[in-house]
């Protein structure tokens, strides 16, 4: 046989093993990422709570506005409870938060707070003046940058008696599997070192590597916000839209404190993250039978696709001449969106307060979701203004209805309206309040939103919808395409 007959046969060989080794890589690729948006769920995540009596529940709130110099002025009030309520634990405060770093980013400003050193000192200082306290901080592992930097924050923590628990995320569904089905394959294995890489560090001085940037692709979080804690006045829970984090501090956020079997309720649904990621709360006290007496108001603790169902419910009992009033920080969800267009239908009066999505920690953001949305809601007959930012965000998750009749229900904590943090893939913490439109919690939530709404005695909260009006075809098919794959940070 001849040198040119051997190299024609050899080819085709090569060829047909490449095809081969190709096809199965993209096989298994598909394979994971299909497994990964759809796999089992661990127990104990996306549960809905029972009803409880809605007993001694506060509404509060952050609020940021434009004075009439044009200068932003601060008012906080959520992590002042945080912190009292850390310095009133006995035997047990858990706290579960998303960020918990003084990560700044490019923000300056003398109305920033360092939250982080706040909640330390308090855990730290609770720890050393009741020794027999257990306390236990439950975050997101975005904290050490994924195993790519050292937290000197969580390292005094734990020094000082704190359980520190970095959320298993390998655990939850992907919100992006184009590329989480492809990083379990090759580069999950790897994991990751603090000791120094060749890339700049997004948040800081030093270098990190380069498997901190695939995993951060991943787009997965421990979004919560929750604190429980047994105190001198019984057991207390609050969940919040807000961070222990420097570079958030001047964000508007809400938040609900709450007394009672409600609170065990919320220690209960912390308890499966712990054991998820290597933990244990246990043991801790039951949530005790629900009260079916007829109430005046109830609360319920929600997380996960639950506050998705919660919300379009909500929106869905509401009729003619009735009232829905959302303020949110994302809003893409396209079953939100549609149930808010059906309200309209009914003859309901929907106003929703966005953020403009223009600015993230110094960096410009492009508009998307919320522009392109607020589009769709106005062509459906909603009404929509701008929260008026100068750098923060309008960081709050709400929504609120009221009928002609008297009632009213809010929905509230750290969940954005979106498929990222609705459809099971972030862990997320909400609570569903309901009863008459007089009951205190209720009414203050109300007054909170018409506040933000109307910029009364020359504070401006909000801008017309032509403020940031967005007309683009291109962008809104844009915000349809991130919003489906999950290739985007919404």
């Amino acid at each position: 046989m001849t040198a040119d007959a051997m190299t024609s046969t050899r080819r085709p060989a090569w060829r047909r093993i490449a095809g081969v080794v190709v096809l199965a890589v993209l096989v298994l690729w598909i394979a994971m990422a299909v497994f990964q948006r759809y796999k089992p769920l661990p127990d104990g995540v996306s549960v809905a709570m029972p009803e409880r009596a809605a007993a001694d529940v506060r509404f509060l709130a952050d609020l940021t506005w434009v004075d009439a110099n044009g200068e932003r002025q601060v008012e906080q009030r959520i992590f002042d409870r945080v912190l009292a309520l850390i310095e009133g634990a006995e035997r047990l405060v858990v706290l579960d938060m998303f960020l918990f770093n003084d990560f700044a980013g490019q923000v300056v400003g003398d109305d920033m707070r360092r939250l982080s050193d706040e909640v330390e000192r308090a855990l730290r200082a609770r720890r050393a003046a009741v020794p027999g306290l257990r306390a236990v901080l439950i975050t997101d592992p975005i904290n050490t940058l994924y195993g790519g930097i050292r937290s000197d924050r969580l390292d005094r923590l734990r020094e000082a008696g704190v359980e520190v628990v970095i959320t298993d995320l390998g655990r939850l569904r992907a919100s992006n599997p184009a590329w989480s089905g492809a990083w379990r394959l090759c580069c999950r294995w790897a994991g990751n070192s603090p000791d120094g890489g060749w890339l700049p560090n997004p948040v800081g001085p030093g270098k990190v590597t380069l498997r901190t940037g695939l995993a951060l692709l991943n787009f997965k979080a421990n979004h919560r916000k929750t604190l429980v804690a047994d105190t001198p006045n019984g057991w207390v829970g609050l969940v919040t839209s807000g961070n222990p984090h420097d570079a958030s501090s001047a964000h508007g956020n809400v938040a609900v404190e709450f007394r009672g079997p409600a609170a065990l309720d919320l220690l209960a649904t912390e308890v499966p993250v712990a054991e998820f990621s290597g933990a244990s709360l246990g043991p801790v006290p039951a949530p005790p039978p629900v009260d079916l007496e007829p109430r005046r108001g109830t609360i319920q603790v929600l997380t996960e696709s639950a506050i998705r169902d919660a919300a379009i419910a909500a929106i869905d009992r509401v009729g003619a001449g009735d009232r829905v009033d959302l303020a949110m920080f994302y809003l893409a969800h396209r079953g939100i969106i549609r149930a808010l267009e059906r309200a309209v239908d009914r003859g309901v009066r929907v106003r929703a307060l966005l953020d403009p999505n223009i600015a993230a920690f110094g960096n410009e953001k492009s508009g998307i979701p919320n522009r392109p949305v607020a589009r769709e809601l106005v062509d459906a007959g909603i009404e929509v203004r701008w929260c008026h930012t100068t750098g923060e965000q309008c960081h709050s998750k709400f929504l609120q209805t009221r009928t002609r009749a008297g009632a009213s229900e809010l929905i509230t904590g750290s969940a954005n309206y979106t498929r990222r943090n609705l459809d099971d893939m972030n862990l997320e913490t909400s609570v569903r309040i309901a009863g008459s439109a007089g009951l205190p919690v209720l009414q203050d939530a109300a007054d909170w939103f018409e506040l933000r709404w109307t910029n009364p005695a020359g504070r401006s909260f909000s801008l017309p919808y032509e403020a940031f009006a967005e007309d683009s075809v291109l962008r809104h098919a844009r915000y349809r395409l991130m919003e489906f794959s999950g290739l985007s940070t919404f």
